[in-house]
């Protein structure tokens, strides 16, 4: 019998495919540092994001087939990621900048920024949240923070909680006061806040954006380089006449939509009685208006609420409760649309 060679470990895993990606794990260039000794084999699986939901799948397949070769007794995985880069962002140690738009107020995009961002950092991103969102900048409150730390070395600094750094206009005016800017002072805030603020290096860079499709939201849009965009609706069907807009936008400045998210989707009852107090459909339909994926449906949670008024969001203060789990799976799902996308 030959002796195994690193090359027959390549072999096998070129019979196990991504998922997703519709591609091997070699032609991938996920293999790294491939070890072989006698009967033992290490390699490591480098993915494209490190809240691939398919994370487990992936390893399993991996094990399953350098086991099935002659010889094997034993394999070592270790499991790491690479965020891929968008080329679009230039200047910045940014890999990925995410928008979150609604065509209204009131769904709850905020809370969906918030613990997406959230979400991200858990698994093991380096992530930053602005908050762009000038008629009602809600993410200092839901991340427990209020004042930014000092400027260094003429950069401003972010605030930082939950492994995740934060901007947020309502850092720049007193509690309670509103923001009265037109587009052009804002175009150039959300300029500062990128060129100026030490956002260090990171995968992700969650945006909030403000409601609604008019010309702020546009100059936003067209001053941030977006890498995707995520809509976030609600059941009925006012919301889904508004979120189309705001899909309508995204595909105006060639923004890529990664998909829908149905916030508010439906309430379960103790006794496991789903009731859609929203009514049903708007995210599917919505989904199928953008030509992209319903990424979640978020349940009404009263934990979820809880959470964003006492600065700890629900996937830090509840991560077993449905609408953490959701949250998490949003994550996962956003992140896994961001690479595809990358990787087109």
């Amino acid at each position: 019998m030959p002796s195994l060679t690193k090359e027959h470990v390549l072999g096998a895993l070129r019979k196990v495919m991504d998922p997703e990606l519709n591609k091997d794990l070699v032609t991938l260039k996920m293999i790294k540092d491939v070890q072989v000794q006698d009967s033992q084999v290490a390699f490591t699986i480098e993915l494209t994001t490190p809240a691939c939901p398919l994370k487990e799948q992936i390893k399993q397949s991996a094990e399953a087939a350098v086991l099935a070769l002659d010889g094997v007794e034993s394999v070592d995985i270790t499991m790491g990621a690479q965020v891929p880069q968008d080329t679009k962002i230039k200047d910045l140690s940014i890999k990925n900048i995410i928008a979150i738009g609604s065509g209204k107020g009131g769904v709850g995009k905020s809370t969906i920024a918030v613990n997406l961002a959230v979400a991200l950092a858990q698994s093991g991103a380096k992530v930053g949240l602005m908050d762009a969102d000038i008629y009602g900048p809600n993410v200092p409150t839901m991340m427990g923070v209020d004042a930014l730390p000092p400027t260094k070395d003429g950069k401003i600094q972010t605030a930082e909680a939950y492994g995740v750094k934060v901007m947020s206009i309502g850092f720049m005016v007193a509690p309670g006061q509103p923001l009265i800017w037109r587009g052009p002072m804002l175009h150039s805030a959300i300029k500062q806040f990128l060129q100026d603020v030490d956002w260090g290096e990171l995968d992700y860079l969650i945006v909030d954006l403000p409601p609604g499709t008019g010309d702020v939201q546009l100059s936003l849009v067209q001053t941030v380089p977006l890498s995707g965009g995520v809509v976030v609706t609600m059941p009925q069907r006012v919301s889904f006449d508004d979120a189309a807009r705001a899909v309508s936008m995204f595909k105006k400045m060639d923004v890529p939509i990664l998909g829908v998210v149905e916030n508010m989707s439906y309430l379960k009852l103790e006794d496991g009685t789903v009731m859609r107090i929203f009514g049903e459909g708007g995210g599917q339909d919505l989904a199928r208006t953008a030509v992209a994926p319903l990424l979640a449906e978020i349940p009404i949670d009263e934990k979820i609420r809880a959470g964003g008024d006492q600065g700890n969001p629900v996937v830090v203060a509840d991560p077993e409760s449905p609408g953490a789990q959701a949250m998490r799976r949003l994550a996962e799902s956003v992140a896994s649309r961001m690479s595809m996308e990358i990787r087109k």
